[in-house]
This record gives structure tokens, C-alpha cells and sequence, in this order.
């Protein structure tokens, strides 16, 4: 009797069962597959980040660090003469005829001043001078009177002494007066106030009918005359390069109405001598100013270019860090990883330093190093070609 089929039962073909295992392995490798790359991309990623974290510096070449240094000061720039016109005798300003800005000769006067006052005393000292001429003039004939009538035994010796005394003292008080009429005179020719030199009037205080009063601590220059043909420059040297300052050497200058014009001036005195309040030397330049490029009060930025010492080693001012131990470089070891070298400053020369003592010149030096920059730590050395987005080669 044949079996009976059971319509709940359901054999797979073997085609069906062949390709279920395949598609099961291409599932499984592909799986694989993914799980391999993602482990790949994640490994590069992580090398990636590494080596990008290891900063990227560049390394001073300490052997050509010496050359000329370059000083820049500050100094002040002042016409060759300055005189403030001051008033000698008080009044009202009659009239003025030179304002800022003006040419001015020697001599030439710049404003007249009224005295009434001045005036009265001068024609008072002179009517007192003339009687006091009267006086001695009459005590004279008195006296030579007398004196013929001593020959003649007409009067006593005491009497003659007498009148020769009055007429002594009538002529001392004829010069008094004489020299009271020349003092209020001098002081009349102070109505007139003048320039002292050729010049430009640089400053003008006064204006007509302005009560001026002297000898008051208030008291301020009516004009003020500049000699601007010939200027000087005052520097303030600290002491450490007082003595490359040397007679008759030269520096160039700028100032900021004229960028990137350069004027040379040439060292005429020195003070010789340092102020102990701010520890510098104080110099004097001098420069011809025909052309009126430059005006006094200018700020000037003065530079100076003094010789190198031997062995002196200069790196830039950007490879300083300063640290919790002191002003230090980071330096690359000899092992390849970052030390630190305690420094001390020679001179400071404005974009470099002179290193006075804590390099040699076989040292590496970072230029610009990171702050987060510590000893130990790995760098990468940037070629001399490389540019700021580049990468290099790592040391360590």
C-alpha cells in the first residue's frame, strides 16, 4: 500500500538548498569585508591624528646668529635754537605783526607793547634829573664862589669844605638820577619785542589789547622763534650700548609724517656721563634741515647699526618663552626631543637678543615654539622650503 502524503510536510529542492548556502557566504564575506575596512580606516585615521599632533617648528641656525645689530631708540627732535619771547614791562598789546608760521629776520619786531604807566615814570625820572642838575649846577658855582673867597681870607676853611661837600653830593644824586633815566629807558626799548634770530615763529599767545603783566608766576611767552634750518635729536642710550657710542658715527632716523623715508644724522655731542635715574646716556645728532622736511617736536624712531661682539649669539625675540624657572628656549636634545635651556639677555636689539650666557652655537633652537610646547615632547622639523600649511619630519 503506498504511503500517504502529508500535505503539512515540504521538502526543498536541492537547487533551492545550493543557493541559500552561497548567498549565506557572499553575505558573510561581505560582512567580513566591511569589518576589515572599517578596522583599516579607523587605524589610518588614528596614525593620521597622531602625526598631526606633533607640532611642526622650525629650527635657527645659532652658527650665523652674530651680524650687525641694529639699534632702534626713541628720540626727540629740536630745533637747533628755541627762544620764548617774554614780555619785560607791563601794559596792553598795541598791535602784533608776525603769526605762526612766519619767516622772521633778526630783529624784526613782532609786537609793540602799550606802557602809560612805564611812561609817566620815565618823564618823572628825567624832570627829576634835571633838578638835580639845577642843584648841582648851582651848588657848583657856590662852591667855586667860596673857594676864591678862601684866597682872600673872606671866609673860613670849614665854610669852603662845606659847599665842595654839598656839591659832592648834589653830583651824586645828578648820577642817580642819570642812572634811573637810563634804567627806565632800557626798559622802554622792551615796548618793542623782536626776534633774537632768524626763524619761524612757532607759537603766538597774545592777541591786541591784552592786559600783560610780568614777574608773575602765571606768566607765559607772548611768541616763540625756532631756528628750524639746523635740527637735533636727543636719544636716550640705555647703558649697555653706551659704549659702541662713538663720536662722529652716523644714524638714520624716520618719523611718521614720512614713512619709509629715512634721514641720516650725524653724532655731535654726549653727556658722558649716565643719568643713574633711568641708567642711559644722553646724545645729541645733528641734521641740516634745508628742505623743511622736519618740524621740531617731532617723535623719531632712530636706528643704529653697532658691530657684533665676538661670540655673541642672537636669536629672535619670538624664540623666548618665559617659563615658571625664567626667560627660556626650547631647544631640540640630542635624543630628539624638546629640552628647555635657561637663558640670560646680553641686550635686547628690538626684533632679536643678544644671549649673554645658556646656548652654544651647536644648539637647535625652536623659532616660535608652541605654548603647550613642553620638554620631551616630539616635533616635526620644517624644511626650509616648506610652507605654512606643509607638514615635515618628525624628530623622536
Amino acid at each position: 500500500m503506498p504511503e500517504e502524503l502529508n500535505p503539512l510536510r515540504h521538502t526543498w529542492p536541492r537547487r533551492l538548498k545550493t543557493a541559500g548556502i552561497v548567498a549565506l557566504c557572499v553575505a558573510a564575506g561581505v560582512v567580513g569585508v566591511g569589518l576589515v575596512t572599517r578596522v583599516s580606516a579607523d587605524q589610518s585615521v588614528r596614525t593620521w591624528t597622531d602625526a598631526e599632533a606633533i607640532p611642526t617648528v622650525s629650527v635657527i641656525d645659532l652658527n650665523n646668529s652674530a651680524g650687525v645689530q641694529n639699534l632702534v631708540l626713541p628720540g626727540t627732535v629740536q630745533a637747533f635754537n628755541t627762544a620764548p619771547i617774554y614780555a619785560r614791562v607791563s601794559g596792553y598789546l598795541k598791535n602784533w605783526s608776525a603769526d605762526i608760521g612766519t619767516p622772521v629776520k633778526a630783529g624784526q619786531t613782532l609786537a609793540v607793547i602799550e606802557t602809560p604807566d612805564l611812561d609817566q615814570q620815565l618823564a618823572q625820572a628825567k624832570a627829576n634829573l634835571n633838578t638835580a642838575a639845577a642843584n648841582q649846577h648851582l651848588s657848583k658855582i657856590t662852591a667855586v664862589r667860596w673857594t676864591g673867597l678862601l684866597a682872600q681870607d673872606a671866609v673860613s676853611q670849614q665854610s669852603v669844605d662845606n659847599t665842595n661837600g654839598d656839591l659832592a653830593a648834589k653830583t651824586a644824586v645828578t648820577a642817580a638820577m642819570q642812572a634811573d633815566v637810563a634804567q627806565l629807558q632800557a626798559l622802554e626799548s622792551f615796548k618793542r619785542l623782536t626776534a633774537p634770530f632768524d626763524g619761524v615763529v612757532t607759537t603766538r599767545s597774545t592777541d591786541i589789547g591784552d592786559l600783560i603783566t610780568v614777574g608773575t608766576p602765571a606768566s607765559t611767552p607772548l611768541f616763540t622763534v625756532a631756528d628750524e634750518s639746523r635740527l637735533r635729536i636727543y636719544v636716550q642710550v640705555p647703558q649697555n650700548y653706551s659704549g659702541d657710542i662713538k663720536p662722529g658715527m652716523t644714524a638714520s632716523f624716520t618719523v611718521p609724517e614720512h614713512p619709509g623715508r629715512f634721514f641720516v644724522a650725524t653724532l655731535a655731542a654726549s653727556a658722558d656721563a649716565i643719568t643713574p635715574q633711568s641708567g642711559t646716556l644722553l646724545i645729541q645728532l645733528q641734521i641740516d634741515n634745508t628742505d623743511r622736511a622736519l618740524k621740531p617736536g617731532d617723535y623719531a624712531q632712530v636706528h643704529f647699526s653697532l658691530p657684533p661682539q665676538a661670540g655673541d649669539i642672537q636669536i629672535p625675540a619670538t624664540a623666548l618663552m618665559f617659563r615658571d624657572a625664567g626667560m627660556c628656549v626650547a631647544v631640540i636634545g640630542p635624543n630628539g626631543r624638546v629640552a628647555m635651556k635657561l637663558v640670560t639677555i646680553g641686550r635686547d636689539l628690538g626684533p632679536t637678543v643678544e644671549i649673554a650666557s645658556g646656548l652654544t652655537a651647536a644648539d637647535r633652537v625652536i623659532d616660535n615654539p608652541p605654548d603647550s610646547l613642553r620638554p620631551g615632547d616630539r616635533v616635526k622639523i620644517a624644511s626650509p622650503r616648506q610652507t605654512a600649511g606643509g607638514g615635515g619630519h618628525a624628530v623622536g
